[in-house]
């Protein structure tokens, strides 16, 4: 979980000390729809995984997130 912990911290520009289950799109401003987009994408990229679209949609936290990308091996 370190590296999708350090893709999320290098993607919202922000310390990978903050990058926790308590992290949400809600509080954390860096997180918009572009963002969230482009996180996405870097998390596929190098973990070699694919989102559905259901499960894009479905994150609203860094935990959300977790827990997906661990459904899939990772």
């Amino acid at each position: 979980m370190q590296n999708l912990k350090k893709i999320v911290a290098k993607v919202l520009d922000i310390d990978e000390i903050k990058v926790n289950d308590s992290l949400t799109m809600s509080n954390a401003e860096q997180w918009d729809s572009f963002n969230h987009l482009l996180l996405i994408s870097e998390i596929e990229k190098e973990l070699g995984i694919t989102f559905f679209i259901q499960e894009v949609e479905k994150i609203k936290s860094f935990k959300d997130l977790r827990e997906i990308v661990l459904s899939k091996g990772r």
